[in-house]
């Protein structure tokens, strides 16, 4: 018996294969931005599961949130917001939200990152009531209820290389990096001998929670990652980062594969919630299989050509 797919099917499908062909174009129109194509990379997103109903008061206090977000971006690398929470507006239309760039990044290049977070935020996390959205350059979040100077160590994301390294001499630099890292205010690069890294709080934070955050994260590094020869570990309000010189290196078509490949696994594990939530996912890795072949190739005939 022919068992009738249901239209729910249908729209998932078509909604993450938009998503993916979206990304694609996106990362066609930064080919010939090296930096700013790394600093786009997608390293996690989480959105709640209640959600607001089109054209309600909390969208439009969104909207303008987030259009607050692309004009101050052009200004100052952090800032803060709060819209529709004033008393003459209904109780359910408050907006909070906050973006933050890497300390290193121009202003134009925080600029570029926080107007393509804001874009992608919409398809990763659609008429959520609170997102998040991490890129390797910048940081965006929003919420229906106050979070800003709440402290917040949830671990979100790490990432502990595959290569690893028993050199004493390695572990003794790293220990160096990581305890310099541990002292920053706000963002701080450190290195010692080959190794190197990086660590930033959020804005809203104080100096003893910022402090406090850090030495979490720093301690996950060491706990969860152990020889690794590069680790990342990004907590609610803060992340740090080290690697061994040389690591991070790699080519414009490699950080393209990369950044389509966290996104689409992001966006197959966003959609896997039921029986035709794994159908879909099928049909999306295929989908991203094909496209990560494509643009490999399309780099590699680039590179080689």
């Amino acid at each position: 018996m022919l068992r009738r797919i249901p239209q729910q099917f249908f729209q998932n499908t078509i909604s993450v294969a938009l998503k993916l062909s979206s990304l694609f174009f996106f990362l066609s129109s930064l080919s010939n931005h090296g930096y700013q194509v790394k600093a786009h990379i997608f390293i996690y997103g989480g959105c709640s599961q209640s959600k607001y109903q089109p054209n309600s008061p909390f969208e439009s206090s969104l909207n303008s949130l987030l259009s607050s977000i692309v004009s101050s971006s052009s200004q100052t690398s952090y800032n803060g917001f709060a819209i529709g929470n004033g008393s003459s507006t209904p109780a359910d239309a408050a907006a909070y939200g906050l973006y933050q760039c890497r300390g290193d990044l121009k202003i134009s290049d925080c600029a570029s990152c926080i107007q393509s977070a804001v874009g992608q935020i919409s398809l990763v996390c659609p008429y959520s009531y609170a997102a998040t959205l991490q890129l390797e350059g910048c940081f965006l979040k929003y919420e229906n209820v106050y979070f800003l100077g709440r402290q917040d160590t949830t671990l979100m994301y790490k990432k502990c290389s595959r290569s690893t390294s028993n050199d004493v001499e390695f572990f003794k630099r790293r220990d160096d990096v990581l305890a310099d890292l541990q002292t920053a205010i706000g963002f701080r690069v450190g290195s010692s001998g080959l190794v190197e890294g990086f660590a930033q709080c959020l804005g809203d934070l104080s100096s003893a929670d910022c402090s406090s955050c850090l030495a979490e994260a720093i301690g996950k590094l060491k706990n969860i990652c152990g020889s690794a020869s590069a680790a990342d570990v990004y907590l609610g309000q803060c992340y740090a980062r080290y690697w061994a010189s040389g690591y991070y290196d790699s080519s414009s078509g490699a950080i393209h594969v990369s950044l389509l490949f966290s996104y689409a696994c992001f966006l197959v594990y966003s959609s896997n919630e039921d029986q035709v939530g794994k159908t879909v996912a099928i049909i999306v890795g295929v989908l991203a299989g094909l496209a990560l072949v494509v643009v490999l190739l399309s780099f590699l005939r680039k590179a080689f050509g």
